[in-house]
């Protein structure tokens, strides 16, 4: 399997595609395209977040990705200490449903702390390598 692969992010709001652009370039090398979009989604979500919320004095957060026996998981780790919540918006509100649909498209996520530096919040996909072609 391929080694993790960490990538930095400037505190600027093209960040978040740049993410997105690193996850879907990542997957396609490593040829486990099959879950590509749901990835994409979550990573926009969490950088995101990262950006709004995570990111202070100036720092910008990392995304890492790792694969593992058809698992790949993503990381996206911000300066804050402070831990996302998920929130209870209403119809009217136009924020508060990112950490929802990570739930709803990995299959797992959670957060961990890390002191100083802040914390990572990570999603799991079980994925498996792209389909060449029509099965016979």
């Amino acid at each position: 399997m391929p080694d993790a692969i960490k990538r930095f992010f400037d505190p600027v709001p093209e960040s978040v595609g740049q993410a997105r652009d690193f996850v879907l370039r990542t997957l396609a090398a490593w040829d486990l395209e099959g879950r590509a979009d749901d990835v994409r989604i979550c990573v926009s979500e969490l950088a995101t977040n990262a950006l709004a919320h995570g990111t202070r004095c100036g720092h910008g957060f990392h995304v890492t990705m790792n694969a593992e026996d058809d698992v790949v998981r993503v990381e996206v780790h911000d300066s804050s200490p402070r831990r996302p919540r998920r929130r209870r918006p209403t119809n009217d509100d136009v924020s508060g449903r990112g950490l929802h649909i990570v739930a709803m498209l990995s299959d797992d996520w959670g957060i961990e702390d890390r002191g100083v530096t802040g914390k990572v919040v990570w999603s799991r996909f079980k994925t498996a390598p792209a389909t060449q072609g029509a099965p016979c």
